[in-house]
């Protein structure tokens, strides 16, 4: 009898599927399954699959996908469907694909066998193990086990989220998740097990009869649906096994970019046939685990080395400076691998001074912490050699021009990526008077707080960032300390980190600054957390996309009395005959001085004024001016005086200037709006100063305009 009528004789048929050409061949039993003639016969697919469910033809195409790449037979249940579509019988097919070799494609003939299933009693087609709930159920489990696996960000993340995975349908009640070694094969997480129950197997060599060393030495899954296979394939290490009382295995290869990396093992306490369907899951479910710990430790790689460069490169702040108190702190990007330009310093000067430091090279990549490193060992050598601010960073920005153009191209790179520039301000600081000397290199202007908690952006004389010409000015500006004030100076990162620009960021920090502390550190700490920190979300800026950056920052005490029973703050500049718009920045900052005077009208009076005496001194004399301001008494009762002093002889007189006169009215202003002025001769030149005394009552300046 021909092998034909045997399967005939047992309801079972031959067919086969050739997807190069779409042809399916039957014998006349597998014709008859799928409600064609009872004959031989090939036809075209597209009239063969009208015959089957066409819930279940859609998953015939990944049920033979995982059978190709498993190497293994493909097996499902069909749904045979009339010409009005009602299910007419159900069929089981066992088929083994086998490529073809056809350059460029991949294509594949499927043989195997049909043979007709009994349904139970009562049975639906949302029970079939391939359609209906348990296969919505299972696209929901993978859907939320990739996204949970994607998110984790490292080791320790991973095996939890693998440890708290529940398959639809088949739960194992252990796992554990296997690494290489060399040639030994190691336990790096497990669920469900004691941790003196996993010793026997968290160090073991590739060669144990163990069947997650067979499956990381193989690359091939092994399925133990029994204990008694267990035994059977595995007889050196059951004993082991067999003391966990569980019924079923499945131990698969955790493969990424084509290696082998481990192996995943689940084990069951109730028997699992594995069905082409449960293999399927557990094979997705390795495949995303194995990619989510390569990403873990390629991130934890990044974190030791970012961790390691900041290590190498930080400085440390040192002793403590005799009559100063200094805090700083350095926060990295929150991507890559967390390093960059940004750095700070403090170092000593063969003068007795110190210099503080602080920048940011462009760029938040490994180019980026190695210029920073390079440029930081050139200011401290041009610092040693005992050169001032302004020639220290000349010096510098020679340097940095000269890495960049020397820089060496690698292949298909940019030579835009070669050419890097950075910020950078430089202070010289004597602690015994206080004074800092700064040159500022396109870095934001330092912070000065008062001792009585205002805090008053310090406009200082700036150059081009280090890098863009070699011969580059970097002219010094002059500020005080008193004792008990405080001098903040930052990268951009602290101020635009979280969408803000300039304004905005430095409205945010602001009460910071303002807020009294006694340790450095802790200043510190608030100002990195107000960016950083748990709330931070809820202060975000306008421009919500703007990409995070480093934060480095260096804060600066004059030791001294810091109370606040006797109020006051100061500040000075010079205004020199080269840079009229120094004008603009005394207005504010005489503006920021006043940033809490109870009458804004006082406010607008005082910036007008200071306006008209700065712009006389430009116009009239040939000589630099200093403004000085000053706030005195307590808060509702405090008087401001403001002095402009030059060195010309030459003393102001009051005019009567005409309607269409274009000057003239600068003292008739003061007379009006000041609550006293003079003008005062001194040794060589004199000062021009005003007083306003800060009241409820609000000056009308809308007066001027019938004056």
């Amino acid at each position: 009898m021909r092998t034909e009528e045997i399967l005939a004789a047992i309801g079972t048929g031959l067919w086969s599927w050739d997807s190069s050409s779409g042809t399916v061949t039957l014998d006349a039993e597998a014709a008859r399954l799928v409600g064609l003639p009872a004959e031989p016969t090939a036809r075209p697919g597209d009239e063969v699959r009208p015959r089957f469910h066409p819930a279940d033809w859609n998953e015939i195409d990944g049920i033979v996908n995982f059978a190709i790449a498993e190497d293994t037979v493909a097996e499902a249940r069909m749904r045979i469907v009339d010409e009005q579509g009602a299910v007419v019988r159900t069929v089981r097919t066992r088929s083994k694909p086998v490529p073809l070799d056809t350059p460029g494609r991949h294509t594949y003939v499927l043989m195997g066998i049909l043979q007709e299933v009994a349904e139970p009693p009562g049975a639906t087609a949302a029970q079939t193990p391939l359609t209906g709930d348990w296969r919505r159920s299972r696209e929901a489990f993978l859907l939320d086990a990739g996204r949970a696996l994607a998110e984790a960000g490292s080791t320790e993340e991973v095996l939890r989220v693998a440890g708290s995975l529940s398959m639809p349908g088949f739960s194992p009640d252990g796992l554990a998740v296997f690494g290489v070694s060399g040639e030994r094969l190691t336990v790096i997480g497990h669920h469900g097990h004691n941790v003196d129950d996993e010793k026997p197997f968290t160090d073991m060599p590739l060669e144990t009869d163990y069947p997650a060393a067979e499956v990381v030495r193989t690359g091939q899954a092994i399925y133990l649906e029994s204990p008694e296979e267990y035994r059977r394939r595995f007889p050196a290490t059951w004993p082991l096994a067999e003391e966990f009382g569980r019924r079923s295995w499945a131990f698969l290869p955790m493969i990424s970019s084509g290696h082998t990396m481990g192996a995943w093992m689940a084990g069951f306490r109730h028997t699992v046939a594995f069905t082409p369907d449960e293999r399927s899951v557990l094979t997705t479910v390795a495949r995303m685990l194995a990619q989510a710990l390569t990403r873990a430790g390629v991130a934890e790689t990044e974190r030791e080395l970012s961790l390691g460069l900041q290590r190498a490169m930080r400085p440390s702040l040192g002793p403590g400076v005799p009559g100063m108190e200094v805090a700083a702190r350095y926060v990295p990007t929150g991507g890559g691998l967390q390093v960059g330009g940004d750095w700070y310093d403090m170092i000593p000067l063969p003068n007795g001074r110190i210099a503080l430091v602080i920048g940011d090279v462009q760029g938040h990549d490994v180019r980026a912490a190695g210029l920073m490193g390079q440029l930081r060992i050139a200011l401290r050598a041009y610092a040693a050699e005992g050169h001032r601010p302004d020639a220290v960073l000349s010096r510098a920005s020679r340097f940095l021009s000269g890495l960049t153009e020397t820089y060496d191209l690698s292949d298909g790179e940019d030579r835009s990526d070669a050419t890097r520039f950075a910020t950078c301000l430089y202070a010289e600081a004597d602690p015994e008077n206080g004074t800092l000397d700064i040159a500022r290199a396109g870095h934001p202007d330092p912070v000065v707080v008062s001792v009585d908690g205002t805090a008053v952006i310090r406009q200082t004389a700036g150059g081009l960032p280090l890098g863009v010409e070699k011969d580059a000015d970097y002219p010094t500006t002059r500020v005080v300390l008193g004792p008990g004030e405080t001098i903040m100076l930052c990268t951009d990162g602290l101020i635009e980190t979280g969408g803000h620009d300039m304004a905005t960021g430095w409205t945010r920090l602001r009460p910071v600054l303002e807020k009294p502390v006694e340790d450095l550190d802790e200043l510190a700490d608030a100002l990195v957390q107000t960016v950083h920190g748990p709330g931070s979300h809820y202060t975000t800026g306008p421009l919500v996309d703007r990409r995070e950056d480093d934060i480095a920052v260096l804060v600066l005490r004059r030791e001294g009395a810091r109370t606040r029973r006797t109020p006051g703050r100061r500040s000075a500049m010079t205004i020199a005959q080269a840079e009229p718009e120094r004008v603009a920045a005394a207005r504010q900052q005489l503006r920021e001085l006043l940033h809490d005077w109870a009458d804004t009208e006082q406010v607008d009076a005082a910036e007008l004024m200071v306006s008209e005496m700065s712009t006389n001194v430009l116009v009239h004399t040939d000589g630099d001016a200093l403004l000085v301001a000053e706030v005195k008494g307590e808060r509702g009762e405090r008087r401001l005086r403001v002095e402009v002093a030059d060195a010309s002889d030459e003393l102001p007189h009051k005019r009567r200037p005409g309607e269409m006169a274009s000057s003239g009215r600068g003292l008739v202003l003061m007379e009006m709006l000041a609550d006293a002025w003079g003008v005062s001769p001194r040794g060589e030149g004199k000062s021009i100063w005003f007083e306003l005394y800060e009241s409820a009552e609000p000056v009308e300046l809308g007066a001027l305009a019938g004056s």
